[in-house]
């Protein structure tokens, strides 16, 4: 199976949560605690290592703040 690596510019992210509902490992979430500097809740990643690579999330994201790497 694939592996990858996937980040987030957290800055331009809006917190719309479609790259959430769309990562078939689910380890994608929008973390409550933590804000970019517009006020939104920032998706990020647990379990980095389960990724996959697949890059849905980044193709769903709407403001491109998704950079997935496949190894």
């Amino acid at each position: 199976m694939a592996k990858g690596k996937v980040t987030f510019d957290q800055e331009r992210c809006k917190g719309c949560g479609l790259c959430v509902s769309v990562c078939p490992v689910k380890i994608i979430f929008l973390d409550s605690e933590v804000m970019n500097n517009k006020g939104y809740n920032v998706a990020t990643v647990k379990e980095v290592d389960k990724c996959i690579g697949c890059a849905s999330c980044g193709l769903m994201c709407p403001d491109g703040v998704i950079t997935v790497e496949r190894y």
